[in-house]
């Protein structure tokens, strides 16, 4: 990998300035998935604040997102 995966927040962020690749969302699911799991957070938490309604992110992406997430919670 050419990204280290993030620790917190702050790390995550920065790396919108990053092109963006399948690597880099890679390594930022990765990131959040941690994060969250330091936090205490469970895996219906963090799907829930995937499905939750956005400008970024139609109702179907969202869908999609979250079932990655929840393949990815499984493998990290």
């Amino acid at each position: 990998m050419n990204y280290p995966i993030p620790d917190n927040p702050q790390e995550i962020f920065a790396m919108k300035q990053q092109p963006v690749d399948e690597e880099l969302v890679a390594v930022a699911i990765a990131g959040v998935i941690k994060f969250v799991r330091s936090q205490g957070q469970s895996l219906e938490e963090l799907t829930n604040q995937v499905l939750a309604e956005d400008a970024v992110l139609d109702k179907q992406q969202r869908r999609w997102l979250s079932q990655v997430v929840a393949q990815a919670w499984e493998n990290i």
